[in-house]
């Protein structure tokens, strides 16, 4: 590996200018997270999100009933999940009137048909869901308490969360080991739960042993052999859907204030290898679930995401480490 030098970590100018020339959700991050803009500069460019580009075109494929995939392609309301999700990526300011509208018809009118219909923000069962919804309800809406207790008592021994601890395959005996899928899933919800609804012990301490799950197999290796747990780890997407990489993993912590040490170093460093020579990193590959809405999607060309969430994890490991 190449060893890592200054200029690793500061964004070249041209690459600042190609991202600022792009949709309002990518400028006001950048403006945020890597260019120091004023508040009231990043507040108005943020307030776009709403009108125009992406998060526009997103809103607008709401149905009236709330849901935004087809009724044959929305199983388990899995496309409008992932459709909030990426609409609180985007960084749609919750409090604007596009926002309301579009979570006031998922509060009113969704829900989990086979479990009794239970309301959409309520949650279901499987906690890799549940964290995401645990997220757009402290995003959107209100922090769900409950929601947030079933996630503390699904907390397994070794610090994270796995789905078929929970709802286990028909071919699998039910697991006790964690998954990094399900547990960076679950980290972000508590995230936003707790920003939301204000610290607690029990939320804090199951959140910390999370982290050192992450951080104890330094973000992507087998903790019994040290081996790379899934090469797919070290490539780079957006959206993520459910599926975790080195970089969100990277990502996570930065937007968690956690302090960085030797163990995210060699993650680091798989960022770094993954730029290209022009200062921009590729969109390495796309998952198959899908959002009505299309960002970016050659694979092997610059994506402006990739970019913008690699240069702010190396500019908070740099803060942390100099």
């Amino acid at each position: 590996m190449r060893p890592m030098r200054s200029h690793d970590y500061a964004p070249r100018p041209t690459v600042l200018k190609w991202l600022l020339d792009s949709d309002p959700a990518i400028r006001w991050q950048v403006m945020k997270d890597l260019t120091g803009e004023a508040p009231d500069t990043i507040a108005a460019e943020r307030s776009r999100i709403a009108t125009e580009g992406w998060g526009a075109e997103l809103l607008g494929r709401q149905s009236r009933m709330g849901n935004f995939g087809e009724p044959g392609e929305d199983r388990g309301l899995l496309t409008t999940l992932y459709s909030l999700v990426v609409l609180m990526d985007l960084g749609l300011d919750p409090a604007c009137k596009q926002a309301r509208r579009a979570i006031e018809r998922v509060d009113k009118r969704l829900v989990f048909k086979p479990l009794n219909n239970r309301p959409f923000l309520h949650g279901e069962t499987e906690p890799c869901i549940n964290g995401r919804i645990l997220a757009l309800g402290a995003y959107f809406k209100k922090p769900n308490r409950a929601l947030a207790n079933q996630l503390l008592r699904q907390q397994l021994e070794d610090g994270g969360w796995n789905c078929e601890a929970v709802e286990p395959s028909p071919k699998r005996p039910k697991s006790r080991r964690s998954s990094f899928h399900t547990t960076i899933c679950v980290l972000e919800g508590l995230l936003a739960y707790e920003r939301a609804a204000g610290k607690s012990a029990a939320l804090t301490k199951a959140r910390k042993r999370a982290e050192e799950y992450l951080l104890e197999r330094r973000m992507f290796r087998s903790l019994r052999t040290g081996e790379v747990i899934d090469e797919r780890w070290l490539r780079f997407s957006f959206p993520t859907f459910w599926h975790y990489d080195v970089l969100r993993g990277l990502d996570y912590l930065r937007n968690a204030g956690i302090k960085s040490d030797r163990r995210v170093r060699e993650a680091v460093q798989v960022v770094i290898q993954r730029q290209h020579q022009n200062g921009r990193w590729p969109l390495n590959l796309l998952h198959r679930e899908r959002i009505p809405l299309e960002m970016e999607s050659a694979i092997g060309s610059a994506s402006r995401w990739n970019t913008l969430r690699a240069l702010r994890v190396l500019r908070w490991y740099n803060n942390a480490t100099s």
